[in-house]
């Protein structure tokens, strides 16, 4: 996400503001909190600081923008880092590169001694030193534990910015040691317009925001990932009539994913409430809300199992299937 987005300018400037030396960012996905975290890092150790972040342009940013920086601690899955271009440590590449392991989805203990370590060192451009977490909530027990005793007995001049998308499954004792802070959700207006400076086209950018729930940082990602906003739009009848090549092409998390929010529309307009989604235009008129409520149950089962290795091609046909059992039963 930009570092110019506005409402992640205005919040930079309210942290910047406040005292503490560590920060919980907390809300849904898309809201930035990644982006945020980043910019207060940035200001932290910016040589040239202001009361709006970091200067841009002194060394230490630089460095931030190349990764190298070395008062910046980054703490993250593996699987993260490599997508976020931050460079991991030599023995890790080394088991990855050797195919001894695949990169990591959750925090790795090691990576948190490392940065407990990292967090007792002298800082070596004489600003302190940031420790960055993202996302928090891939802390296991033991590898948030390893972090709590320095958040309980930090070192003078280290601060911690952890960035949360589920900050209730973080322990209750971290939260209860950072200053909380819940994002900002811009308004459509503000959202729409800042896509459509990141290229996305006007007629497109409703549709996708749309399919994010609202949420800016994650429409982008639909853009560059290849979303198109016309097959969102279409997709509701499509699965009613068992098409299944309105999600060829998806992973089952994409899949699944957009079918949940679906069922969540059709639940919605039969609960009375306006849909979140999809355009009620395009939406099928689905009868039977005992239908509805058991796919919803179907669709949450194959939500805990859709990273595991099944044939892709038969478990989307399959879940059309159940799309369309769903959307054509009777009351």
């Amino acid at each position: 996400m930009s570092t110019h987005a506005p409402w992640i300018a205005a919040q930079t400037r309210r942290l910047l503001a406040q005292r503490g030396h560590a920060w919980l960012l907390q809300g849904p996905s898309g809201l930035g909190q990644y982006s945020l975290a980043l910019e207060l890092a940035r200001a932290w150790l910016c040589d040239a600081p202001t009361g709006e972040g970091a200067c841009g342009k002194c060394g230490s940013c630089h460095a931030i923008e190349v990764r190298t920086h070395a008062d910046l601690c980054a703490l993250m899955p593996e699987t993260v880092m490599l997508e976020l271009g931050w460079p991991l440590s030599e023995k890790a590449q080394s088991d990855i590169d050797d195919k001894k392991r695949k990169p990591s989805k959750e925090i790795r203990v090691e990576a948190m001694r490392d940065a407990v370590e990292f967090a007792q060192r002298t800082s070596a451009r004489g600003r302190g030193k940031a420790v960055l977490v993202y996302p928090a909530e891939r802390m296991n027990n033991v590898t948030a534990n390893t972090l709590l005793k320095t958040l309980e007995e930090p070192p003078g001049d280290v601060k911690f910015v952890l960035a949360s998308e589920a900050a209730y499954q973080l322990l209750p004792t971290i939260r209860s040691r950072c200053l909380g802070h819940t994002m900002d959700w811009p308004g459509e207006p503000q959202s729409l317009a800042w896509l459509e400076a990141q290229g996305i086209k006007a007629g497109d950018a409703p549709a996708l925001l749309r399919a994010a729930g609202g949420r800016p940082e994650d429409a982008l990602q639909y853009s560059q990932a290849g979303r198109d906003a016309k097959v969102w739009s279409l997709l509701p009848r499509a699965v009613a009539n068992g098409d299944a090549t309105a999600i060829a092409g998806w992973s089952p998390a994409q899949a699944v994913d957009a079918l949940q929010k679906l069922c969540h529309d059709l639940l919605a307009i039969h609960a009375g409430a306006a849909p979140r989604f999809f355009d009620a235009a395009g939406l099928p008129a689905a009868r039977s809300i005992v239908a509805l409520t058991e796919w919803s149950r179907e669709l949450a089962r194959a939500a805990r199992t859709v990273e595991h290795p099944f044939n892709p091609g038969l478990m989307l046909e399959a879940l059309v299937s159940q799309a369309r059992i769903a959307l054509n039963s009777r009351p």
